[in-house]
């Protein structure tokens, strides 16, 4: 019998659950209100419901979690350490004099995750060769090992001088304290690469997560023997999975795990609905998509062209994190996002979130306006379907609610709610131009794939703002992220500092990607993975001699030509004489997994009569509008919707405004298409 996979992404608001049955092809969603103090009990508790109702169950289980996500925004970490070469104690507290806000004269700097009685420096050296200058002194090892014992760090980073060139030291430090019971984080293994302060960053946030990770995933673990036969496998934030052990040694990989699993989610819908757009030209391209994932305490957009963009220089909590990751921008804007008036008198909204627990104040217990309150109050939530009916709102709450809140603000409770959804899709509207029109591209080009449990509200308004006509919304919207863990390949990523010349002979360069590969051809074949199922993807970081930053360009004998070809797409300019330098060699292995297939149902036609529930006032901008709601889970391909119109699927509801058209297709996608040009660019 062939494994249930099962996908399942942590919210800060709702757990969300995606059930494939490969013997029948099915797949089945819900979702269950988060845990936050528990992250592991709303797992659990949707695991048991799965395996409840059959016995001797063998299960695949990817997951996505914000255990270690939330570690560093909440400081909540592991007490953390670190040893350093003599005179680099202080690198994580100097970082590079950055000021991000240039003019702010009470700007607050992100607190170092080590304080300063746990920064130690040993004597030893190595130069920028990668030879010995002054060997480590065993001694002066031991010495701060009992120290630490007397202190009680939780772990361990490990930063030396040129490491990734000679880690010896570092792993002769790592045997001792390995041996007195501390978890260890070794730069060597961790990033391998030059630029110290942004090495010693990841290695300190791996050390502070990874202890967290590692607990909860005991724990998971532990419940899972007493549930049922099952593999479990973690979501990383390139967009790939590891094993549970490599999570636990590297956290730091998983930061953005959950948003990842969207991003290939989406990627998973269009290649399996064949997404394409046009230019500007007319002429047909390749996949253009804006994802935008709202759930209920976050918002998470990003920009695909062809395939997901990858960065190795993220920020996360004010920290530099090096490492491989999906391209995508992050705000505290959801669903539970808690509306409010500052001392200025002016309304705002977010990034406080009302989350799982107490939650927007018409789940019955918060008393605070959020996002979703505000919808309600508009007519655009039906209260008896929230969550098909398993979740009655409590819509005087929300009247209450925003009554509070209107009175601060001299507006009565329905224009504070429309000002609520104003300010909040202003939040958003900044972080889809940041993503596009910032970094040269055109959003008119671009489809919007709509997802998470609170996407479907916005995302007409949100493109119409922008100046995009096109908006795709999957069946499995509210839950796409969890989706696309069962899409998700095993992805392992290996990096390299090796200051090679750009004109270095193919073959040498060969030669330094040979142990590389063949680390990660064994770390694959090691998982069961067989040699047809692998691909290895190399490439290398390129820079002019003399630039501080490189571009990633796929290694092949015509490198330094695509490099030329690329800097000139990314900064209008390229020289063709100035000498180029290979910085980085990276490799990326994938293990091919089958993703689920998507199934084909027939054309019923046009008319949506099948799914209409009724009509009742949502109120817009423009005034309050007799508006027909449509069951959509009713909804059959070919079905034409014309706006105004709200969509009440089970676990999401889609707002089509009154210049909206919507379609479906045969794999139950929603096509919106928008025809005025109020906004357009």
């Amino acid at each position: 019998m062939n494994p249930i996979r099962i996908g399942i992404d942590i919210g800060g608001t709702f757990t969300d659950f995606v059930i494939f049955r490969p013997d029948t092809g099915r797949i089945e969603t819900f979702k269950l209100p988060s845990t936050p103090h528990h992250p592991a009990e709303a797992v659990l508790t949707g695991l048991r419901r799965v395996t409840g109702l059959e016995n001797n169950l063998v299960i695949e289980i990817i997951h996505g979690s914000t255990v270690a996500t939330n570690a560093l925004l909440e400081r909540k970490g592991a007490r953390t350490a670190i040893i350093t070469t003599r005179g680099f104690g202080d690198v994580i507290q100097i970082g590079r004099q950055d000021r991000p806000s240039l003019y702010d004269l009470n700007f607050v700097p992100a607190q170092p995750l080590v304080p300063e009685d746990l920064r130690f420096e040993v004597d030893e050296r190595v130069n920028s060769s990668g030879n010995v200058q002054r060997a480590l002194s065993v001694e002066q090892v031991k010495e701060i090992s009992s120290y630490l014992k007397q202190h009680n760090p939780e772990s361990i980073a490990i930063c030396l001088l040129f490491s990734f060139l000679h880690p010896d030291h570092e792993r002769l430090i790592a045997e001792q304290l390995s041996q007195e019971g501390f978890f260890v984080s070794l730069s060597c293994e961790v990033l391998p690469e030059f630029r110290e302060y942004e090495r010693t960053s990841t290695t300190v946030v791996n050390a502070y997560v990874s202890p967290v990770l590692d607990a909860y995933l005991d724990q998971l673990e532990t419940e899972l023997r007493s549930i049922s036969s099952s593999k479990l496998q973690i979501m990383q934030s390139n967009g790939g999975a590891i094993s549970p052990y490599e999570a636990r040694q590297k956290g730091v990989h998983c930061i953005l795990s959950g948003p990842a699993g969207g991003v290939i989610g989406s990627q998973y819908i269009a290649n399996q609905t064949e997404v394409t757009n046009e230019t500007s030209t007319g002429s047909e391209d390749s996949l253009k998509l804006i994802t935008f994932d709202m759930g209920g305490t976050s918002t998470d957009v990003s920009l695909l062209v062809g395939e997901p963009n990858i960065t190795t220089e993220a920020t996360i909590s004010g920290l530099p994190i090096r490492i491989p990751l999906l391209d995508i921008h992050t705000i505290g804007a959801g669903g539970g996002s808690i509306a409010y008036v500052d001392a200025g008198g002016a309304l705002r909204v977010g990034p406080q979130s009302a989350g799982a627990d107490p939650g927007p104040a018409c789940y019955g217990r918060g008393e605070l306006p959020t996002v979703t309150d505000a919808n309600l109050v508009l007519g655009r939530l039906d209260p008896d379907y929230f969550l098909g009916g398993k979740m009655p709102l409590e819509a005087e709450r929300s009247r209450q609610a925003l009554h509070k809140l209107g009175l601060s603000l001299g507006l009565d409770s329905v224009n504070a709610a429309l000002g609520v959804i104003e300010v909040a899709n202003a939040h958003m509207e900044r972080a889809l131009r940041l993503i596009s029109v910032e970094r040269g591209y055109d959003p008119a080009e671009f489809t919007l794939l709509s997802f998470g449990g609170a996407g479907g509200l916005h995302a007409c308004m949100l493109a119409k703002k922008v100046g995009m006509h096109k908006i795709i919304i999957p069946p499995y919207a509210s839950v796409l992220s969890a989706l696309g863990m069962l899409a998700a390949n095993v992805i392992k990523d290996y990096s390299l500092t090796v200051m090679l010349p750009g004109d270095t002979q193919i073959d040498t360069i060969e030669s330094a990607y040979a142990p590389m590969v063949e680390r990660a051809m064994l770390e694959l074949q090691k998982e069961g993975f067989s040699e047809d199922l692998i691909h290895i993807e190399r490439n290398l970081d390129m820079r002019y001699k003399g630039q501080s930053y490189e571009l990633i360009v796929p290694f092949s004998d015509r490198c330094l030509e695509e490099f030329q070809a690329l800097h000139h797409k990314e900064y209008g300019y390229f020289r063709a004489e100035a000498p180029i330098e290979i910085v980085n060699l990276r490799v990326r292995s994938i293990g091919k997994v089958v993703p689920p297939q998507l199934r084909l149902n027939k054309d019923a036609g046009p008319d949506p009569a099948r799914a209409y529930i009724g009509s009742r006032p949502v109120i817009f901008h423009e005034g309050s509008l007799p508006t027909p709601f449509y069951r959509g889970e009713e909804l059959l391909p070919g079905n034409q919707i014309a706006g105004p119109a709200v969509i009440v699927r089970d676990d999401t509801t889609i707002l089509l405004l009154d210049d909206v058209s919507g379609s479906v297709d045969t794999f139950g996608n929603l096509w919106l298409q928008i025809h005025s040009e109020e906004y357009g660019q």
